[in-house]
C-alpha cells in the first residue's frame, strides 16, 4: 500500500546558480518561464566554495525582486559558512521585501575540504548535525517577538541579541538531511524536508518517512505537517522512463505523469523542483504546461 499524506501539491525548478554568461542567460530564462507558466517555486543550490556559482543569496534576492509570485528557497542553505543568526535577518529580510514570498532550507554541510580552504572548520557528521540542530533553535529565536534572546550552544551562542525582523508569513524551515537522527528531528520540529531523486530513489523514502513520522509522533505533532519536497533532474523526451536513484528521469510527457503521480500517491512526497535538461527554459513550460496540471489531475482523481 502506498503513502500519501494527502498534502497540496506544488512544483518548481532548479536553475543553475553558475556565474558564466550564457549560464546565466538560461538561468533568467528558467526563472521566467516557471513564473509564467504558474510553477510554485524557485530553489537555489548554496555553495560559497565554489567558484564557478553566484553567492546564492544575493542571487535569491535578485529573483525575488525580478518575479511576482514565484516563492524562493536555498536547496538548501549552506550552514558551516554561515553564521544561522545573520541567515536568520537574511531570511526574514527577503521574506519582507518579497512580501512573503521567502522559505527557508538548510543542510548539515558537505565537501569539508572546500570548506576548511574557505576558512571554515571540519565538522564530524555527529557535530555537523548538532549544529543543525542548534542552528534551527538559533533561527527561531532570531525571528521570534522576545525583546531579547540567548542560546548557548556547542557551536552557536546569542548573548542578549534583539530579534528581527520577524519574516512577513510562518516562514518554514526544510532540512536537507538523510541520517536517521536529523530525520527525527524533521518530524519534531521542522516544517519540511528536502532530497533528491537522484541520490535518493523511491525504495529509500519508506524507511526515511517512518522516521520523520516517529519523530513527529514523538512531539505529539501531525506527520502530514511536514512538506516533502523531490528534487528532480532529467528531460522531457524520448522513450520510457528511465532510471530511479542514481538516474535522471527521461521519456515524454506522460511517462513524467506517470512518475510524478507516484511520487505522490504511493511514495509520500509532495513538491517537486525540477532541474530542467542542459538548463533549457524549453524544458520547463513544458512541465509547466503538460506535466503539472496532468499530476495535479490525476492526484486530485486519486483521492476523490
Amino acid at each position: 500500500m502506498g503513502t500519501d499524506y494527502g498534502r497540496d501539491i506544488a512544483f518548481g525548478v532548479f536553475p543553475s546558480p553558475d556565474a558564466a554568461p550564457d549560464a546565466l542567460r538560461r538561468t533568467w530564462a528558467v526563472v521566467e518561464a516557471a513564473e509564467r507558466g504558474g510553477l510554485d517555486l524557485a530553489g537555489f543550490q548554496d555553495r560559497p566554495y565554489q567558484r564557478r556559482h553566484l553567492d546564492a543569496w544575493s542571487l535569491m534576492a535578485t529573483v525575488l525582486a525580478r518575479t511576482e509570485r514565484l516563492r524562493v528557497f536555498p536547496d538548501v542553505a549552506h550552514l558551516p559558512l554561515r553564521s544561522p543568526a545573520v541567515m536568520a535577518k537574511q531570511a526574514a529580510t527577503l521574506d519582507v521585501l518579497s512580501g512573503g514570498r521567502f522559505e527557508l532550507g538548510l543542510g548539515a554541510g558537505a565537501f569539508w575540504e572546500a570548506i576548511e580552504a574557505m576558512g571554515g572548520r571540519r565538522r564530524t557528521p555527529r557535530e555537523a548535525a548538532d549544529a543543525l540542530l542548534e542552528a534551527m533553535e538559533v533561527i527561531r529565536l532570531m525571528w521570534s517577538d522576545q525583546r531579547s534572546v540567548r542560546f548557548e550552544g556547542d557551536h552557536y551562542r546569542l548573548a542578549g541579541v534583539k530579534p528581527g525582523p520577524a519574516p512577513a508569513h510562518d516562514m518554514g524551515i526544510w532540512l536537507g538531511v538523510s541520517g536517521p537522527r536529523l530525520l527525527g528531528a524533521v518530524g519534531r520540529a521542522a516544517d519540511g524536508w528536502v532530497v533528491s531523486h537522484p541520490y535518493l530513489g523511491t525504495e529509500a523514502l519508506p524507511g526515511m518517512h517512518a522516521r520523520i513520522d516517529e519523530g513527529a509522533a514523538e512531539a505529539g505533532r501531525d506527520p502530514a505537517h511536514v512538506r516533502r519536497v523531490y528534487n528532480l533532474w532529467g528531460t522531457i523526451t524520448g522513450h520510457g522512463v528511465g532510471g530511479d536513484s542514481g538516474e535522471a528521469l527521461r521519456g515524454p510527457v506522460e511517462a513524467w505523469v506517470e512518475a510524478v503521480t507516484g511520487f505522490v500517491l504511493e511514495h509520500g512526497m509532495d513538491t517537486f523542483v525540477l532541474g530542467p535538461a542542459e538548463g533549457a527554459a524549453s524544458q520547463v513550460e513544458v512541465f509547466a504546461a503538460e506535466v503539472v496540471p496532468a499530476v495535479r489531475a490525476a492526484v486530485e482523481a486519486a483521492r476523490a
